[in-house]
């Protein structure tokens, strides 16, 4: 059996749709809940997969949140030694900056809600195919963005930000969710009612409306996708 641990931030941000993937793959999940202990780093290193999810921090918030430092630390021994790794959202900024990269508040504003992606060749070409624009939409939810990593291949943009998502190596960051479902939806509309309700042109009535459009083409592209890229890394 194999291993995957899985970096949580937010409770109710969790594997969705990915978690029978990986099941059906026979790794065993190991949670790690972000700031209640330390992340061991030998555990994250010898893991044959590393999942960081989403959550509502910076990755330049480093007094506030020191969990931001062990993370990024153990994803950067990880792309050391090519070792697979998959950042979603805030894990792919996490990516980012342990290749170095420069991670920062967007200047576009935020972007939350559903929409799809324009790949580049690279990712027209690889399992990013499996969401690509004819097949679904995919849900986005940040505020933060990041420069492109040297050596690293971008994979899709937006309109609104262009790094969406890319490849280093064994690395896959996504900066959306592609794991998420209409059900789980429902309790990150609760937990994020401030953010709703003070980003404008958003409101819940209108991401139920979209998640309930768009969320079934998703839940069959987004596990394409995992069990794509893991034939292809692991």
């Amino acid at each position: 059996m194999q291993l995957a641990v899985i970096v949580r931030h937010i409770a109710f941000e969790d594997l969705g749709t990915f978690e029978p993937v990986l099941a059906a793959r026979n790794y065993r999940i190991v949670w790690h809940e972000a700031g209640r202990a330390p992340l061991d780093p030998d555990l994250a290193l010898k893991a044959d997969l590393l999942v960081v999810l989403g959550g509502s921090i910076g990755v330049y918030e480093t007094d506030d949140y020191p969990c931001m430092t062990e993370e990024i630390d153990a994803v950067r021994r990880r792309l050391a030694v090519d070792a697979p790794t998959l950042g979603i959202c805030l894990g792919s900024q996490i990516i980012a900056a342990a290749a170095g990269a420069k991670v920062y508040p967007g200047t576009n504003g935020k972007e939350i809600g559903w929409s799809p992606l324009e790949l580049t060749a690279d990712g027209a070409a690889g399992p990013l195919a499996e969401i690509g624009p004819d097949r679904t939409a995919v849900l986005h939810w940040h505020g933060d963005t990041f420069d492109l990593p040297a050596q690293a291949r971008l994979l899709a943009s937006t309109s609104q930000y262009r790094h969406q998502a890319f490849a280093l190596g064994r690395a896959l960051a996504l900066q959306f969710h592609t794991e998420v479902t209409a059900g789980g939806l429902e309790s990150w509309f609760i937990g994020h009612t401030l953010e709703i309700a003070t980003t404008p042109g958003i409101s819940t009535r209108q991401l139920r409306a979209d998640s309930a459009r768009h969320a079934p083409s998703l839940a069959r592209c987004g596990p394409a996708l995992l069990t794509r890229w893991l034939a292809e890394v692991t």
